[in-house]
C-alpha cells in the first residue's frame, strides 16, 4: 500500500529533527547548504573585522617557510615535502584556535585585541584542548610515517639532486603515479579521522567547559547527522586549501582565516544547548 501524504511529511520532517545527546545537554542540527554560504560570510565579515592575515604573515609563514626549508633540503626529504604540506591540514583547526576566539569575542558583541588571542589558554578547558591538540599531532605523526613508509615501498627510497627532477621522475612513471594515487587514497584516511574528531571540538571547548570526551564525541556526531554536508564543507576547506597554495602559499594568507572564522560559525549553527 503507498504510504500517504501525510506519513511521508512526517518522515521528510523526522529526518530533520536534531539529533540531541540529553546527558551533555546538546543538540545536533541538521545543515544545509545555506547554512555553509551563511557560515562562510560571516567568516570574511570577522577577517575584515580583524585581518587575521597579518598574524599569519609575521609568524606563521615564516617560520613555517624556514622548517619546511631545512626539511627538504637540509636533511634530502624533498619527497615528504607534499605530504608535510597537506599534513598541516590535520593540525590546521588546533593552529587556528585563536582565531576561533576572536569570532567568539565579536560574535558576543566585544572588540578583541591581538593580545586577545592568547587568552585561550586561560580557558577552564585548556587542558581537554590540549588532549585533542595531542591527537591531531598523533594523527600527523602517523601520516607522516606512513607517507615515508609508502615513498620507500614504491620508489625504494630514491633520492634527488633537485626538484625538477623529482617531479619528472613522480610524473612520468608508473612507480610515480602509484605512490601518486596510494598517497592520496591513504592520506584522505588520516584527514577524515583528523576531521570528524576536531571539525568543531575545539570551538565546542572554547564556548563550553565540557571534557574531552564530550567535544569529540559530539564533533563526531555532527559528521554523521550531516554527512553529505560535511562532506561539502570539507571539500570546500580542502578547495580553499588548493587554491591558496597555488601561488607559493600566498593565497593562504587570507584562506585560512576565512576558513577558521567560518568554522567557529559552522559550530554555532550545527550545536544547540538544551
Amino acid at each position: 500500500m503507498a504510504m500517504s501524504t501525510q506519513t511521508l511529511r512526517e518522515n521528510d520532517a523526522a529526518k530533520n529533527l536534531p539529533f540531541s545527546d540529553s546527558s551533555d545537554g546538546f543538540s545536533i542540527n541538521t545543515l544545509t547548504l545555506h547554512d555553509l554560504a551563511e557560515v562562510l560570510r560571516k567568516g570574511l565579515a570577522d577577517f575584515k573585522a580583524m585581518p587575521s592575515h597579518l598574524i599569519f604573515l609575521a609568524t606563521i609563514y615564516p617560520i613555517g617557510a624556514f622548517l619546511l626549508g631545512q626539511l627538504t633540503y637540509s636533511f634530502d626529504l624533498l619527497p615528504l615535502f607534499f605530504p608535510l604540506v597537506a599534513g598541516f591540514a590535520i593540525v590546521g583547526p588546533f593552529l587556528a584556535i585563536g582565531l576561533y576566539e576572536i569570532s567568539r569575542q565579536r560574535e558576543q558583541g566585544l572588540e578583541p585585541h591581538w593580545k586577545d588571542v592568547l587568552e585561550v589558554w586561560h580557558s577552564p578547558s585548556r587542558g581537554s584542548i590540549l588532549v585533542v591538540g595531542l591527537a591531531l599531532l598523533i594523527i600527523f605523526a602517523a601520516w607522516m610515517i606512513t607517507a615515508n613508509w609508502l615513498y620507500g615501498l614504491i620508489m625504494g627510497g630514491k633520492s634527488f639532486a633537485s626538484v625538477g627532477s623529482f617531479l619528472q621522475t613522480i610524473l612520468t612513471t608508473n612507480a610515480g603515479w602509484t605512490l601518486i594515487i596510494v598517497g592520496h587514497a591513504v592520506g584522505l584516511c588520516f584527514a577524515a579521522l583528523a576531521f570528524m574528531i576536531s571539525v568543531i571540538s575545539f570551538q565546542l571547548l572554547l564556548d563550553r567547559p565540557v571534557d574531552t570526551g564530550t567535544a569529540i564525541r559530539a564533533s563526531i556526531m555532527s559528521v554523521r547527522h550531516n554527512p553529505r554536508i560535511m562532506l561539502v564543507w570539507a571539500g570546500i576547506v580542502a578547495t580553499g586549501l588548493i587554491l591558496g597554495s597555488a601561488l607559493l602559499f600566498v593565497g593562504l594568507v587570507i584562506v585560512l582565516p576565512v576558513l577558521a572564522h567560518a568554522s567557529w560559525h559552522l559550530y554555532r549553527r550545527v550545536v544547540s544547548w538544551n
